[in-house]
């Protein structure tokens, strides 16, 4: 699977261990940075990765900051994107089951190695149950062609 992640300043530790991971089960990882513990501002990395995702070079995306927060939100702006925040496994299954998430967001501050690798797993393995649930994703589809802005 062709994996993208990336993180800010305050998920660089995380994001090293994830992409150890993710390699040595034999993902291809596609790495939007940071890779330097120097101050900031993790929409510059999300945005990319998420945009990757988008468009279907990636497969999902993986992003990674202090809380996991602002990652999120800010993968959540690219169209198509459903960046979950996950701190368990039950959240990343359902994720996959009912939301057809394609991305999930860290916070290093918030969660450990070992719990994350869990996560990630279950992610990567679940797949979109889909009847009822692609509905709701098409109405999220709408809202979020409704406050697409296009370009002229």
């Amino acid at each position: 699977m062709k994996i993208a992640v990336a993180c800010d300043h305050g998920g660089l530790e995380l994001k090293r261990a994830l992409v150890r991971y993710l390699e040595e089960k034999g993902h291809e990882v596609v790495d939007f940075g940071t890779n330097s513990p120097e101050s900031c501002d993790y929409p510059d990395y999300a945005l990319p990765a998420a945009e990757a995702v988008a468009r279907g070079d990636c497969t999902c995306g993986i992003v990674v900051c202090g809380t996991g927060i602002g990652v999120s939100i800010a993968a959540n702006k690219v169209p198509g994107i459903r960046c979950a925040h996950c701190h368990d496994t039950y959240s990343a299954k359902f994720t996959r089951l009912h939301n057809d998430a394609n991305m999930l967001a860290f916070g290093q501050r918030v969660i450990g190695e070992g719990l994350m690798f869990e996560i990630v797993e279950t992610f990567l393995h679940t797949p979109f149950e889909g009847g009822r649930h692609q509905r709701r994703i098409d109405k999220i589809a709408a809202i979020e062609a409704k406050y697409s802005k296009t370009e002229k």
